[in-house]
C-alpha cells in the first residue's frame, strides 16, 4: 500500500508518527541515493556510507522539507553535502578544469530501436568515462540526465545559479565527450 503512496504522502505519514513509513522513502531512493554518491567517492563502500548517513539525515530533518521542491531534491542535496564533507575529511579539495571543445552530449537513453545488448555496451562506456571526471561534474551530469533533474533544481541541490549549472553542464558535457573519444580510441586501438 505504501508503494502507492506519493512522496508528500509518505512524508505526511511520517511527521505524523508513522516511522515504518520512511522504508517507503528509502526503498524509492535508495538505488539513485547510492549511484550519486558513487560518482562522487568512487569506493562501495564509502558510497553505502554515505547513502545510510544521507538516509539518516534525511530522516532527523524531515520536519525541516519544506515540500516546495521534490523530496527527490531535498534529499540529493544532501547526498551533496554529505559527500563533499566525506571528500574534505579524505583528500584536499582541489579539481583542474579542462575546458575544451567539442560537441554535446549525446543521449544514448533517447536512441529508438537499438537492441538491448547494444545499449547496454554503450551505457557501459558512458558510466566508465562518467567514473573518470571529477566527482562535481559526474554529479552534475548523472544529476541531469540519469536523475531527470531541471538546471534550476540542480542548482537548488548544489547552491548554484542556474545560469553557473548551465556552464557546469555544458563543460562536463565536454570533458565526458573527450573521457569517450579517449576510452574508445582505446577499445578501438586493442581492436585492431
Amino acid at each position: 500500500m505504501r508503494n502507492n503512496l506519493s512522496d508528500s504522502e509518505l512524508i505526511g505519514k511520517i511527521l505524523a508518527g508513522d516511522k515504518p513509513a520512511y522504508a517507503g522513502l528509502v526503498a524509492r531512493h535508495q538505488r539513485f541515493v547510492f549511484t550519486l554518491a558513487l560518482r562522487f567517492v568512487r569506493s562501495r563502500e564509502d558510497a553505502e556510507e554515505i547513502a545510510q548517513d544521507s538516509f539518516i539525515k534525511a530522516f532527523r530533518f524531515l520536519n525541516n522539507f519544506k515540500q516546495n521542491s521534490k523530496f527527490s531534491t531535498w534529499l540529493y542535496s544532501i547526498v551533496y553535502t554529505t559527500a563533499m564533507t566525506h571528500l574534505r575529511k579524505k583528500r584536499p579539495d582541489v579539481y583542474l578544469i579542462n575546458d575544451g571543445d567539442g560537441s554535446a552530449f549525446f543521449d544514448i537513453a533517447s536512441e529508438q530501436g537499438s537492441d538491448k545488448l547494444e545499449h547496454k555496451s554503450k551505457m557501459a562506456y558512458v558510466n566508465l568515462a562518467i567514473n573518470e571526471l571529477f566527482p562535481g561534474d559526474a554529479a552534475i551530469i548523472t544529476l541531469f540526465y540519469q536523475g531527470e533533474q531541471s538546471l534550476e533544481e540542480i542548482g537548488r541541490q548544489l547552491s548554484m545559479e542556474t545560469k553557473t549549472v548551465k556552464v557546469k553542464l555544458h563543460r562536463a558535457r565536454l570533458r565526458l565527450k573527450d573521457k569517450l573519444t579517449s576510452l574508445l580510441a582505446h577499445e578501438v586501438g586493442e581492436l585492431l
